[in-house]
């Protein structure tokens, strides 16, 4: 909009319609400002330490604002020119101006707001930390409960805080980060409630209280992790020390042969030879690998002994080159650049067949979990004897699975696959001594309920990452065939419409950058329209009325939706939009009955309300229609895209109107003592963005809080037999 001022053209002659628009987009500036600002100063209010600098930066937006209404305000004007008050058209710079004052105070707003969301984050790890603490310490099951039901709800806003903050990071490689960190909390959530209450029915148990304070260290450091990444930060000021992986190494050295191509000085030949010692000191991981295969170790070798000749011969024509730069050198040169090139693809391809070939056998092979059936079968027997021969049999499958990891990550393509690779690697290294440690528990008490609970809850865990490095494995074949590019799906994410029945085998799509640049503006409408309706449903009193559930659901699914136009959440291909394009139009379709039997029970405005209710049963059956028609090839597929999020945003626009009516109509009626309440205030909306049971694909992937809870009420429930 501001942009629209300052570019507009000073033509001599000024039509009405031109006059009218420039006032509309001023005014639109102004009202814009003023939401915002209002939202700022809800902050300031409830954050004292930074009141006064967020009310600065407040008032200087709010002036801007109203600067540019005032010069914009020229549609009454026959000639602004020639009146005394000033216009756009008398002093554009004064516009240039507050246009600059005002992007200047809307930034120091959104920085402050940044740095009290940080802090939001680290109040609330640090209330789960002291709670931890407690846990650790209790020494009753009574006290145990009280206590865990409080740190169950503080988990609960940690994972919504970080699911938010999550989806706002823009680097790949600390999202990737940061999902890792909440993977393990969650998993280790469930595991502290069962480590814990092994060690309160058994207190004298070493191995009970070796499993469970591996939990809390674990935990811990997953917290402190989550904060590093929030405030980029590393303890002690000490630096990151990322791993280098065998295909990052080939990337930049082939990058450095080729530029040679433009520049045959820019690089010593020390440093390129560096380079290549780094990359085939690296290839030793797999050489010395007891898992890897006498073939691929034999090839890894020819290959790696090759590259050295090629760069031997490379370097030599390269010496040449500079001091005698005639055309047979520089042929001789570009041969020798192709020829290092070819052998350093080469290795990479025996490397990423080395490793992936080594998981699918792994995987396969572990697939039926008979050590963890066994370890299970002789802890219940209290076979002490053979329990120690399984855990030593478990311990070689970590190894075995910890070195599969080492040798993914070299070649998984891209950062956020590496730091998955490492996070799968640590899962298994923790996870194997603490399923001995329970299963040494559970066959010491092997009348015990809750230690072998205990022992399902960590196999579990191990099965799960087995489940997990399966999906890994195929994201990192798709990487390297050029399936996919740097996103990724988080692996610990329910994929939308996975076991729908009515998705038909075809090639899922994705859209390109130019079909998401086109689709923006249609996608940044949509989620407008889901603020608009959130925030109408947030007015009820009564929010388990089915309206509000029906609204708040469609709301969730069009907020994926528009992730999707940005390449972003769950909705990863076009097949996924189109299945949840369906869903949001069966979700209308009940909203719709619901309206029926509204009008049943109203008076007024009862004709308006069924106009209302037909129009919307008639808006989603057209996106119903739209959704399932077949769309064959790149062009029709995008134009099938485009007209399912544009009816979509249709309905949300009825929906925007729909529920305000609804509302209004039950206060008069008097249903439901009232359906108004307050505003929330700032601080809890992010909070209770994601805590209805209704709209799981919302921004925050809460992480196993319904699990958590049930087992709370669980406790609860035995502490009173």
């Amino acid at each position: 909009q501001i942009t629209t001022l300052i570019n507009h053209k000073d033509k001599p002659k000024r039509s009405d319609k031109t006059l009218q628009a420039i006032q509309r987009v001023g005014q639109a500036v102004n009202l814009a400002v003023g939401r915002f600002v209002t939202v700022g100063e809800a902050i300031a209010n409830e954050n004292h330490e930074l009141k006064e600098e967020m009310s600065v930066a407040c008032i200087e937006a709010r002036r801007a604002g109203e600067t540019i209404a005032q010069l914009t305000d020229v549609a009454s004007l026959d000639h602004p020119e020639s009146d005394s008050h000033i216009t756009i058209f008398t002093d554009k710079t004064g516009v240039v101006k507050a246009a600059r004052l005002l992007l200047s105070s809307v930034t120091k707003v959104l920085v402050l707001a940044d740095r009290i969301v940080i802090k939001q984050i680290i109040t609330s790890r640090n209330k789960v930390l002291a709670t931890m603490d407690q846990l650790e310490k209790v020494s009753s099951f009574q006290e145990f409960v009280q206590i865990f039901s409080q740190f169950g709800n503080e988990m609960v806003e940690f994972a919504h805080l970080t699911g938010d903050r999550q989806n706002d990071l823009k680097d790949e490689k600390k999202k990737a980060r940061m999902a890792a960190s909440r993977a393990v909390l969650e998993k280790c959530t469930m595991m502290l409630l069962t480590a814990s209450k092994t060690c309160l029915r058994h207190p004298d148990c070493e191995s009970a209280r070796i499993n469970k304070d591996g939990v809390f260290h674990r935990m811990r450091l997953a917290l402190e992790q989550v904060i590093e990444i929030v405030t980029d930060s590393r303890p002690n000021g000490e630096n990151e020390m990322a791993p280098i992986s065998i295909y990052s190494g080939i990337k930049e050295f082939k990058n450095k042969v080729e530029g040679l191509r433009e520049n045959l000085y820019f690089l010593s030949k020390e440093n390129l030879s560096t380079m290549l010692e780094v990359i085939l000191e690296h290839t030793e991981d797999f050489t010395d690998s007891a898992y890897t295969s006498h073939e691929h170790r034999e090839h890894i070798l020819e290959l790696s002994k090759q590259a050295k000749m090629e760069l031997e011969q490379l370097v030599s024509v390269w010496m040449q080159a500079q001091n005698q730069k005639t055309k047979d050198l520089m042929e001789d040169l570009e041969v020798a650049i192709l020829k290092m090139c070819q052998c350093m693809n080469d290795l990479k391809r025996e490397l990423h067949s080395a490793a992936t070939s080594l998981a699918a056998d792994l995987l396969k092979y572990h697939t039926d979990h008979m050590v963890l059936k066994a370890l299970k079968i002789t802890g219940v027997e209290g076979n002490l004897e053979a329990v120690a021969e399984y855990t030593c049999k478990l311990s070689e499958q970590k190894e075995q699975l910890v070195e599969m990891c080492r040798l993914l990550r070299h070649v998984s393509g891209t950062e956020p696959l590496e730091i998955t690779c490492i996070h799968a690697e640590d899962t298994f290294q923790v996870t194997g001594p603490q399923i001995i440690s329970a299963a040494e528990t559970l066959a010491l008490h092997p009348s015990s309920k809750i230690a072998k609970e205990n022992l399902e809850v960590f196999c579990e865990a191990w099965e799960s990452q087995l489940s997990d490095m399966s999906l890994l494995l195929r994201e990192i074949n798709d990487v390297f065939e050029g399936r996919r590019g740097e996103k990724r799906v988080y692996l610990s994410l329910p994929r939308p419409g996975k076991h729908n029945a009515n998705l038909k085998a075809l090639k899922p799509v994705k859209l390109d950058t130019e079909e998401q640049a086109k689709i923006a503006k249609l996608g940044l409408e949509l989620h407008l329209l889901t603020s608009d309706v959130d925030s109408e449903t947030e007015k009820w009193e009564d929010q388990e009325n089915e309206i509000v559930q029906h609204g708040q659901g469609m709301s969730s699914m069009a907020y994926s939706m528009y992730l999707f136009t940005r390449g972003e959440g769950l909705l990863k291909t076009t097949q996924d939009l189109f299945h949840q394009a369906e869903i949001f139009a069966t979700e209308g379709t009940k909203l719709a009955s619901a309206l029926h039997a509204l009008s049943d029970q109203v008076h007024d405005d009862k004709p308006l309300l069924l106009l209302e209710a037909e129009k919307l049963i008639s808006m989603c059956k057209q996106l119903q229609i739209t959704a399932k028609a077949s769309a064959q090839g790149k062009s029709a597929t995008f134009t099938k895209v485009d007209a399912c999020i544009l009816k979509t945003r249709n309905v949300m626009t009825l929906l925007c109107q729909l529920l305000p009516l609804c509302c209004k109509l039950l206060r008069k009626n008097k249903m439901g003592n009232g359906c108004l309440k307050p505003a929330p205030p700032w601080k809890e909306d992010r909070i209770r963005t994601g805590t209805n049971a209704r709209t799981p694909e919302r921004r925050v992937d809460t992480f196993g809080i319904k699990s958590l809870e049930n087992h709370v009420t669980n406790m609860t429930f035995l502490e009173s037999k």
